[in-house]
């Protein structure tokens, strides 16, 4: 793999001995992202915590990636318009993907409104390696939620790009998962992820 940088830079991938499914074998497990994606109240990062834990439970070696704490840091620098958001997913996507080549699995719980990055961050690892969860919330759910009270800043204009207002959000079309939150608790949703995982090895 090599990516031609202008002179006077010389750059290409430095390749290691020690490769991921040796460091994930000497962890028991198989790497991969959990990528939970929905609207901003629909229950992603409680789900994908109570999956963590359960996994760590487990024995497995995790990090779970959410929206708002990745914004507190590594992308403080980003807003929310849609140039931001493409930038906002493609740097945890490179991150989440260097965990699986750490050996780990990797909860992502970010909106990740787009398809398009969603499918990239999908790209970036191997076959088998992306659990695509779509927490699938109606709106109307997720706004009489609004523990944040961020609907009903973007419902009084005070809130700008807020995605399933003034910005849209994409469904995914095949996700491995989909979890219907008007049916499913969110301790149910997380039994039903471990138990999907542990069928896939």
């Amino acid at each position: 793999m090599r990516i031609e940088f202008p002179a006077p830079y010389d750059i290409h991938w430095q390749a290691m001995d020690i490769d991921k499914k040796s460091r994930a074998r000497l962890k028991g497990q198989e790497a991969r992202i959990l990528w939970f994606t929905g609207l901003s109240a629909a229950g992603k990062s409680t789900i994908a915590n109570l999956v963590d834990a359960r996994l760590h439970a487990l024995g497995k070696h995790t990090y779970l990636l959410d929206g708002d704490n990745i914004r507190l840091g590594l992308n403080k620098d980003l807003g929310f318009t849609d140039a931001d958001r493409v930038e906002n997913i493609r740097r945890i996507a490179e991150v989440a993907g260097l965990m699986v080549d750490a050996g780990l699995i990797a909860l992502v719980a970010f909106i990740s409104p787009f398809r398009r990055e969603r499918a990239m961050a999908r790209k970036l690892v191997a076959p088998g390696e992306f659990v695509e969860i779509f927490i699938d919330t109606p709106i109307a759910v997720a706004e009489a939620r609004d523990p944040k009270g961020l609907y009903k800043k973007a419902r009084l204009g005070e809130l700008k790009d807020f995605t399933g207002i003034d910005s849209p959000y994409e469904p995914p079309q095949d996700p491995e998962i989909r979890i219907d939150t008007t049916a499913t608790s969110a301790h149910e949703a997380a039994e039903r992820i471990i138990a999907f995982l542990g069928f896939r090895g």
